[in-house]
């Protein structure tokens, strides 16, 4: 079977490869939605540095979808089952270390293919069955696994102090843990750092927002998530040290493309611990499709989703990343292509 590949081959420009589909193994699966991530906005814009873009393009981009089983030679799943897919692929298992920092693992959108595709062929571990959730919503799992992978290492590091929980960062990536931490630690207090005031508006779930010039001198959190990257991490992260009460752990989870400075000798006076936590695994999945079933947490991640018209052409395509670029939070379209 010929498939369709649409992939990115320099900034801005996309070309179609043309590939055969083997039957025999592989779960086939038919995209339906998907959603852009800041990671695929560089490399469309080309922001990326000269040498990466020349050794991972051409490549198929987007790695957060939602789609349907045209046919699953195991029989796993059922055709027309919705599912969402894992990007994350490993050549083994490994007892100690999670598949998403595993030694051979690799990423789809990141040097192979991602989900731009006419159809999608996927080992049976790599897909997870989504009934009963709305397809742009669907669209984010990958995104809500990002946050509950990094809920899950923060519940097995830190000290059992968990009165107070700051969060640095007022985008999608912000809101989205804050929803998973609301729902994995209901008894936390969740108190939000942002730069926004509209943006902040979307955290009503949460315990206290405050912008970042007006937090109270008194305010102290027993541990931290760091969700800002770029230009803003450092900022970020030397907030959380000074706010901080000893011994918390500072997840960081923001992408920065330059080394960030960090106040080290507050680190070892405070005894702190700095987890870095990205991608997920398949639990995470399972986790975060077993979160969006929950009617309360599938409004509060609605909120941060725009869903931009349906892709039908390449033309479409370019239409969708110059949106997600004036949307505040996360983007998603329905595949048509």
């Amino acid at each position: 079977m010929i498939n369709y590949v649409y992939q990115l081959v320099s900034p801005q420009v996309f070309s179609i490869k043309y590939e055969d589909i083997d039957f025999s193994d592989k779960v086939i699966i038919r995209p339906r939605y998907m959603a852009i991530c800041h990671a695929d906005q560089r490399y469309y814009l080309g922001q990326r540095d000269r040498k990466v873009l020349a050794k991972k393009l051409p490549m198929a981009l987007i790695h957060e979808c939602f789609g349907e089983v045209v046919y699953d030679p195991g029989q796993t799943f059922e055709p027309g089952e919705p599912v969402v897919l894992i990007p994350n692929h490993v050549d083994h298992k490994d007892p100690v270390i999670y598949e998403n920092y595993a030694k051979g693992s690799y990423f789809l959108s990141s040097g192979h293919d991602g989900f731009l595709r006419e159809y999608v062929d996927l080992a049976a571990d790599r897909v997870v069955s989504a009934k009963g959730i709305p397809g742009h919503i669907g669209a984010v799992s990958e995104f809500v696994s990002v946050a509950v992978h990094a809920a899950t290492r923060f519940g097995k590091i830190s000290h059992e102090y968990r009165d107070t929980i700051g969060i640095w960062g007022d985008g999608s990536l912000a809101c989205v843990v804050s929803c998973v931490l609301k729902k994995m630690f209901p008894k936390s207090r969740l108190v939000i750092i942002g730069k926004n005031p509209s943006k902040l508006s979307f955290f009503s779930h949460a315990d206290e927002t405050w912008l970042s010039e007006d937090i109270p001198e008194d305010l102290r959190v027993d541990h931290a998530f760091e969700c800002c990257g770029g230009e803003g991490s450092y900022y970020a992260i030397d907030d959380i040290i000074h706010y901080i009460n000893p011994q918390g752990t500072v997840m960081l989870m923001g992408v920065s493309e330059n080394k960030v400075a960090i106040n080290t000798r507050d680190v070892l006076e405070k005894g702190l611990t700095l987890v870095g936590s990205s991608r997920s695994g398949r639990p995470d999945f399972e986790k975060a499709v077993e979160f969006m079933k929950d009617p309360r947490f599938t409004r509060r991640l609605g909120l941060i989703i725009y869903e931009d018209k349906p892709v039908t052409s390449i033309k479409d395509i370019h239409r969708v990343f110059r949106t997600d670029l004036d949307t505040p939070f996360k983007t998603a379209f329905r595949w048509e292509l």
